[in-house]
């Protein structure tokens, strides 16, 4: 099982960023109708350049396995933020599913933080440098 860790870890990187570089890249392409659904539910549309660097940049980071805790922590909270100013209408059950899935995935990530974005990453790559060129 252990041999499996590192591409197990990539493909888990990959899902999870997989939504957030999709959803950041179509609220560039839909802008105006993103800013009007944060308006719609109170939060100020000045924000949505730095959504969608949350969702794009760190979707990315993560998937490459670049300053990956970092990168996880920002979207755990992003999760967080998401689930309670967008998907909090617990009445609906469409907006439950949402606010679960938010959840969730926020775990997913806080897991990352902990055990870090396995051998197949950046941040492995760099550490290998690091303690070879020490020895």
């Amino acid at each position: 099982m252990e041999r499996l860790q590192a591409p197990l870890a990539l493909l888990a990187r990959l899902f999870l960023a997989y939504i957030f570089v999709v959803e950041g890249w179509s609220k560039i392409s839909a802008y105006s109708a993103t800013a009007s659904y944060m308006q719609t539910n109170g939060v100020t549309p000045g924000l949505l350049p730095l959504v969608i660097l949350t969702e794009l940049g760190g979707g990315l980071l993560i998937a490459a396995g670049f300053m990956t805790r970092y990168a996880a922590l920002a979207l755990a909270g992003f999760c967080l933020l998401t689930a309670l100013l967008f998907h909090s209408d617990f009445g609906n059950i469409e907006q439950v599913i949402n606010f679960n899935k938010n959840i969730a995935i926020a775990g997913g990530f806080l897991a990352l933080m902990a055990f870090g974005p396995g051998a197949w990453s950046i941040d492995a790559m760099k550490r290998r440098v690091i303690q070879n060129s020490m020895s």
